[in-house]
């Protein structure tokens, strides 16, 4: 934003500290205004014709903006991708186990992504890969969205699990 000195026009349409249009006015009158206010001189619509100037405190309201800024990124929620890896020969025990890690991700508002990784002559039968990650979609559906159906990648089959959003 342009202060004081750095604003360029030659005629601005004035607004004072108490919100009121004082009309047009040269730059130089403005500044005269602003300085026996003892405030600063600041441009808030320069594409406007004639650019729009307002009287502030210029320095305080910088500082409300930063706190405005800070209490906003407070109040936002980073969403993290967690990875469970799986494997096409599972036990039963063993998927539970993963099964469960998954769930207590999905529960904190985390993304799952639920990883195969077929290691030898498992890659012909990518079949079975997909039944277990069938599983773990159907058994997560009631907290969970499929972001993204099990794919092939390389050596790999992923499948992206998104919590459902909380009903308000």
């Amino acid at each position: 934003m342009k202060v004081n000195d750095g604003i360029r026009a030659r005629e601005v349409r004035l607004i004072d500290s108490n919100g009121e249009q004082l009309g047009v006015k040269s730059k130089n009158d403005a500044l005269d205004l602003a300085e026996q206010a003892e405030l600063d001189l600041v441009l808030v619509a320069p594409n406007a014709k004639p650019p729009v100037c307002r009287i502030m405190d210029y320095g305080k309201y910088r500082f409300e903006q930063q706190k405005k800024e800070k209490e906003a990124r407070k109040k936002q929620k980073t969403i993290e991708v967690k990875e469970v890896r799986l494997s096409p020969s599972i036990e039963e025990h063993d998927f539970n186990t993963k099964l469960k890690n998954a769930r207590k991700f999905l529960s904190k508002g985390d993304k799952v992504k639920a990883a195969i990784r077929f290691r030898g002559r498992m890659i012909t039968h990518s079949d079975i890969g997909k039944e277990v990650l069938d599983r773990m979609a159907k058994e997560c559906e009631d907290i969970a969205t499929i972001e993204t159906k099990p794919k092939m990648e390389g050596r790999s089959m992923f499948l992206m699990l998104a919590p459902k959003p909380e009903k308000e």
